[in-house]
């Protein structure tokens, strides 16, 4: 039995899949199952595993070919089982040395020409490499994420045959560069471009300076949404865990452009008709809402009013607790969500109230 390994994630929680991989005799024509309460995305690999060994002019033999994904309670889901499993079968086969992989963490989606392409994750299954002192192989697209852990035992191929190829000796895959650049989470103006609106500013750099949530009231067009923008360019700058752990949750959220990691504090724009699972978090994989995107930086919302009741109520736990717990069926996913708060609104539902240059179109009931 061939034992290779990978990983999944529950929130911020990682687990090593162990994919067991065993051909066993008895069949006239070969038969491909996976087992081990794998998803849709997991099962499917069979079918893209299948064209990719066609294309690379490997033939299974007349066996059983079973797949365990272990441990066998943990839900896995996720097409990045797809080089694990197909490496697992290579090894099975004698083409590649179990050996040598059994030291790697291996995740990546195989195309059906044997290209290996881009998933989510890539940064903190690093991260878990590194501290239990394995290697990974990943993406070629991704290998500089990778290194940004500070790894440097990382095979990024970008076919499975330069993964064959490194093996048997014919190529060496080198350590991939780390980006120099940086992952740019949102456009910030500069507060230096702001004139007049002093009060505004001022009060904007003691809610810097202390942490504090704020509510903006004023009419439309009085530049809210212009100086909450340029406020994280006026917060202190993030730490370096601060740094790696923004990253980390952008990676899990498939938001890391490639470039490096987030070194300016997050920006996030809600607009009120986001949905709960869009601002908290949720969905088939539980992938981090608006909530943990703006972990160590802002969630901005404006139109205040116009928000859902429920919604507004799911900032209530972040907000105490600096986190997010998702709730599903089998399990509960938390998330960081350290974030400042900063809200606008009209004065008034038709914005004039207090405008001395525009009259109130319902007043005196337009403030009631």
């Amino acid at each position: 039995m061939i034992s290779l390994y990978s990983i999944i994630f529950n929130g911020m929680d990682a687990t090593p899949i162990d994919v067991q991989v065993q051909l066993a005799s008895g069949l006239s024509k070969p038969e491909f199952n996976i087992i081990g309460l794998a998803d849709r995305a997991v099962k499917e690999s069979a079918e893209r595993i299948k064209n990719v060994l066609g294309a690379l002019n490997i033939s299974l033999p007349p066996k059983r070919l079973t797949v365990n994904l272990s441990p066998a309670d943990v839900e896995k889901s996720g097409s990045h089982f797809d080089l694990p499993i197909l490496c697992g079968i290579l090894c099975a086969l004698g083409i590649l040395p179990e050996d040598k992989l059994a030291h790697y963490l291996i995740l990546g989606e195989v195309g059906l020409n044997g290209t290996i392409v881009r998933t989510d994750g890539v940064l903190p299954a690093s991260v878990w490499a590194h501290n239990h002192n394995m290697g990974i192989i990943c993406p070629a697209a991704q290998g500089g994420e990778a290194r940004m852990a500070g790894h440097t035992d990382i095979l990024a191929p970008n076919h499975v045959l330069e993964l064959i190829n490194h093996f048997s000796g014919e190529l060496t895959l080198g350590v991939p560069d780390a980006p120099t650049q940086l992952t740019s989470t949102a456009t910030c103006g500069d507060m230096a471009d702001v004139h007049g609106q002093e009060s505004a500013k001022r009060a904007l750099e003691i809610a810097a300076a202390g942490g504090h949530a704020m509510l903006m009231v004023g009419p439309p067009g009085s530049g809210k949404t212009m100086l909450a923008s340029r406020l994280p360019g006026i917060m202190p700058e993030m730490t370096a865990e601060q740094i790696l752990e923004t990253s980390i949750i952008y990676s899990i959220a498939g938001q890391l452009d490639g470039r490096g990691l987030v070194r300016s504090r997050p920006f996030r724009s809600v607009h009120h008709t986001a949905s709960q699972v869009a601002l908290a978090g949720g969905g088939a994989n539980a992938h981090p809402g608006e909530i943990s995107l703006a972990h160590n930086g802002v969630l901005f919302l404006d139109e205040l009013p116009e928000f859902n009741r429920a919604t507004l109520e799911i900032l209530r736990q972040p907000m105490e607790s600096g986190r997010i717990m998702i709730s599903r069926a089998k399990n509960t996913a938390t998330y960081p969500a350290r974030f400042q708060l900063i809200a606008a609104m009209n004065p008034c539902p038709c914005g004039h109230l207090g405008n001395a240059a525009l009259s109130c179109s319902r007043a005196p009931r337009c403030a009631e």
